[in-house]
Order: C-alpha cells, then structure tokens, then sequence
C-alpha cells in the first residue's frame, strides 16, 4: 500500500483557510453580543458554537473551492475538445 503524502505547502493553506473562518466566526459572536446587547460572557460560553460556526464555514468554503475546480476542469476539457487554447 502506497503511503499519502501531504505536502507542507497544502497544510499551510488548509490551516490558513480554517483560521480565516475562525476569525469570521469569533467576529461574528462579537457583532452578535454588540448588536443584541448580550453580555460579554457569551464571548466563552457561546464558544462551542462559534466552533461549529468555523466548521461550517471551513466546509462551505471547500465546497465552493470544488465547485469552483470542476467548473475549471469542465472548461478546460470543453476548450482541448474544440482546439482552443485553454488558459
């Protein structure tokens, strides 16, 4: 059985993109106490859901991102069909 190789380079990106959603998540929580007028204490005991928040945003974006893939694939294999240069 062949061993799967992940190079540093992806994980970096992997992790960069679920810190970006992290961060939109938290920001949001903070919107969220500002604009309800919650308490400040929410920033921790709603924490578990601002880590499901990240989660899904993380989940979101990677769909996008193979959506966005197989529409390129699709396009290129269209254009190498019909002669066209894809670029």
């Amino acid at each position: 059985m062949k061993d799967i190789v992940i190079k540093a380079k992806v994980v970096k990106r992997e992790l960069m993109v679920l810190l970006a959603a992290f961060v939109l998540s938290f920001l949001l929580n903070i919107y969220a106490i500002i604009v309800y007028d919650g308490q400040w204490s929410e920033l921790l005991t709603q924490f578990h859901v601002v880590i499901l928040l990240t989660l899904f945003l993380y989940f979101l974006a990677l769909l996008i991102r193979l959506i966005y893939l197989g529409v390129r694939f699709l396009w290129r294999s269209i254009s190498s069909k019909s002669g066209k240069s894809a670029a």
